[in-house]
């Protein structure tokens, strides 16, 4: 079985072509929106906005799905963390208090608790898309280059995208040992213990790890040979230009930061939006 995920394929619609920069400063400008206000409306909007240009980019469920488990989980750990460390905080937050259930004196979901919560998942969730669009739909040397662009040293600009290609090949790497060390007797299923599958897991890191340094080595060396970094600039053959509907990205992306600031500042002055005044 093999994972597709961070895995690049390339496809002819507007979401791809766009450039790598565009993508990388309209992921910070929504991400940075979104995680400013907890205004639980600019949320969902962003939310939304980023979830339909997902669909649009025809990026298929298969490439994001571990993914998508591991998001899961941590956000339900995260919902249950900040209720048993911080279970008055909406209230501190919001000053009012409209109890819901009271599980023991510490214990009580309020109103403002739980729209808290809700606004802080609603926060995760609606940057999840933003970074899968821009990890699977860019293209690394592309992106690269686009960096290159704005004065950015091509040396640092090669090692992103050395990352970026990097992290399917480990994937696959950890595919193949682990496929090889279950024919050899070693059992990851859900009939062992869950003790003995996170020790059989390190077995197969372990061999990962190595196998990961070698190929840096690797890399490395055939980089040296080929006088790498000789020179202060360099060609790439990936760059694409800016186009229109890269200005565009960019400026609605700027326009939805802005409308979100707005909102933060002149309407509900401050960052948190009361609904229980």
């Amino acid at each position: 079985m093999k994972s597709k995920l961070f895995d690049y394929v390339e496809r002819d619609n507007w979401v791809y072509n766009l450039s790598g920069l565009t993508k990388l400063i309209g992921f910070i400008l929504l991400t940075f929106a979104s995680m400013y206000t907890y205004d639980i409306r600019c949320i969902l909007g962003i939310l939304i906005l980023s979830f339909t240009v997902l669909k649009m980019s025809g990026i298929t469920f298969s490439q994001i799905k571990m993914m998508l488990y591991y998001v899961a989980a941590f956000l339900l750990l995260n919902q249950v963390l900040t209720f048993l460390l911080a279970p008055t905080y909406g209230t501190e937050i919001y000053g009012t208090s409209h109890e819901i259930i009271r599980f023991s004196e510490r214990y009580v979901l309020t109103q403002e608790q739980l729209l808290y919560q809700v606004t802080k998942l609603f926060k995760y969730v609606s940057v999840i898309p933003l970074g899968m669009l821009f990890l699977l739909t860019t293209n690394p040397s592309e992106f690269a280059s686009s960096l290159n662009g704005v004065k950015i040293s091509y040396r640092g600009c090669y090692a992103v995208a050395l990352t970026l290609r990097y992290f399917p090949d480990i994937l696959r790497d950890y595919n193949d040992i682990s496929l090889a060390q279950q024919s050899r007797g070693l059992d990851m299923s859900k009939k062992e213990k869950t003790s003995t599958r996170i020790k059989n897991v390190l077995n197969i890191c372990v061999p990962l790890i190595f196998s990961t340094l070698q190929r840096i080595d690797v890399i490395s060396n055939a980089m040296d040979l080929r006088g790498f970094g000789k020179h202060k600039k360099r060609t790439w053959y990936a760059r694409k230009p800016m186009q229109k509907s890269d200005y565009v990205c960019l400026t609605a992306c700027a326009g939805v930061a802005l409308v979100v600031f707005g909102i933060a500042m002149f309407i509900n002055g401050g960052r948190f939006w009361n609904p229980f005044y």
